[in-house]
């Protein structure tokens, strides 16, 4: 654990505790809201074959993930550490020019 403290440059393991439900209920909200979203833009599972469904539905998960982890970082009172955490991640994955 202090390994990932100092890493993360956490102080507490309670603010550890409150990163990880963060993590965990936005991983389940993003994968549950792809659903309507997939819906919402003509996406249907029984008339589109799994290899094009799936990669897609999956496709829609990353935004809606990285909107929803800087929410539910805000509400649980972690924005800061999820706010850099998304612009490292963004960076890394050769979208850093969004925060230039």
């Amino acid at each position: 654990m202090e390994k990932l403290k100092k890493r993360w440059g956490i102080e507490s393991n309670f603010q550890i505790v409150v990163i990880f439900i963060v993590f965990a209920i936005t991983g389940s909200c993003s994968a549950k809201l792809a659903a309507p979203a997939a819906d919402l833009i003509g996406l249907d599972k029984e008339q589109l074959s799994g290899w094009i469904y799936w990669p897609i539905r999956i496709l829609l998960i990353f935004p809606i993930y990285q909107v929803l982890l800087v929410f539910f970082g805000w509400l649980f009172g972690q924005f800061r550490f999820f706010w850099n955490f998304e612009k490292k991640m963004l960076k890394r994955m050769g979208l850093g020019f969004l925060f230039d």
